[in-house]
């Protein structure tokens, strides 16, 4: 199981980087564990200064904007 952090406020930004995780991960037959992070002394401790940001298995895959959908799949395939 892939444990997937999405960092940030909670906008709609936020939301659809978590929706795009599980679509992903439906897509490619991976469970994942998906935790949203708002708290700004926790989003700033990952060193993510833009938000959405997203940590698979406690590295730091991408920050700021929305990611492409074939990142998202290739983060969590690895």
């Amino acid at each position: 199981m892939k444990d997937v952090k999405v960092l940030g406020p909670g906008c709609k930004r936020c939301d659809a980087a978590v929706q795009m995780v599980h679509d992903a991960a439906a897509r490619l037959g991976i469970a994942v564990q998906v935790e949203k992070v708002t708290d700004y002394a926790a989003i700033a401790g990952y060193g993510i200064a833009s938000t959405p940001g997203l940590v698979v298995d406690g590295k730091v895959v991408h920050a700021g904007g929305l990611p492409k959908a074939e990142d998202v799949s290739r983060w969590l395939a690895a």
